[in-house]
């Protein structure tokens, strides 16, 4: 089921020691590497592999992916990933937002407005960790919110910065005819004006209510939560005529979990440790089209 795979090695430490290291730890798990090819960037280093045999099971598959987890050293990843999907014509990349697409956490930059930043990090950590429900969290978090000016948004969103490298991530997708979108536990009044810039395909988040230009300390509607992201993942797939199995899914909390593990392979992006543990491939460097070469764009 499974034979056609490809080993995809990145970082920034990438070196002869660590190459070898990944082809050990393949080799111990019944996995043998038929062909490499090298490439990367100025920032980091990628090896791409070629693999046969020694996986007939997504149960097998998944063990050889922990393994390479474990034996992985400071600096160097590998993913592994299904040749079908690399090789896809079109696919889906969809993306959360807060630490992943952008560097800060919404909640907590507008917090600080309120004078309430350590209250509510705390409370955005344990969320995203998974130790609290997140529509509650979300609702306890805004609620500190309550009265500020509307103005506070316009300022925050000055505040938001891109992940390195996704303004490229997205550029070099839509330049391949392939589909982009984000899902974010966050808010539309600060993701509306970033998915426009970056003319993403489908995009979605919470509605902050504002009554006679002031935050009431409340959202509108349902909230953006672990089990509507993947919603969100399977309809967009669904109507973009893409199969599942040719979606990337990229976030870093435990909201995101239920869309990573839907997705044809879910990246975790420098990501708690929960999430580390249950994606299909890991990003632990700060740039976040390493994606391009995990998904081959």
């Amino acid at each position: 089921m499974t034979s056609n795979l490809a080993a995809v090695s990145y970082g920034v430490n990438l070196s002869p020691e660590s190459l070898d290291n990944v082809r050990k730890t393949l080799a111990e798990s019944g996995v043998a590497v038929s062909s490499e090819s090298h490439g990367g960037d100025d920032r980091f280093a990628v090896v791409t592999a070629s693999l046969t045999a020694g996986t007939e099971t997504a149960a097998d598959l998944a063990v050889v992916r922990r393994k390479i987890a474990e034996a992985a050293q400071a600096g160097v990843d590998t993913a592994i990933v299904p040749e079908g999907l690399r090789q896809a014509s079109r696919k889906l990349l969809i993306m959360d937002v807060d630490s992943t697409l952008i560097q800060q956490e919404v909640i907590e930059l507008l917090a600080e407005h309120a004078g309430k930043r350590e209250e509510v990090t705390a409370v955005t950590e344990a969320a995203m960790r998974g130790e609290l429900d997140f529509a509650q969290s979300l609702h306890a978090r805004v609620a500190v919110l309550a009265g500020l000016p509307a103005a506070v948004v316009d300022s925050v969103r000055h505040e938001v910065r891109l992940s390195l490298g996704a303004a490229e991530l997205v550029a070099a997708f839509k330049a391949a005819g392939h589909v982009v979108a984000v899902v974010s536990g966050g808010f539309n009044q600060i993701l509306g004006p970033i998915a426009q810039e970056l003319g993403l395909d489908y995009w979605i988040a919470n509605e902050l209510e504002i009554v006679d230009g002031a935050l009431t300390g409340k959202v509108l509607g349902a909230v953006i939560d672990r089990a509507a992201k993947e919603k969100y993942l399977r309809a967009w797939a669904a109507a973009e005529g893409i199969n599942l199995e040719h979606t990337i899914a990229v976030g870093d909390g435990a909201n995101d979990l239920d869309m990573l593990n839907a997705a044809g392979i879910g990246v975790a992006f420098n990501a708690k440790p929960a999430v580390r543990a249950a994606a299909d491939a890991v990003i632990n460097i700060p740039y976040l089209d390493a994606v391009r070469h995990i998904a081959n764009v």
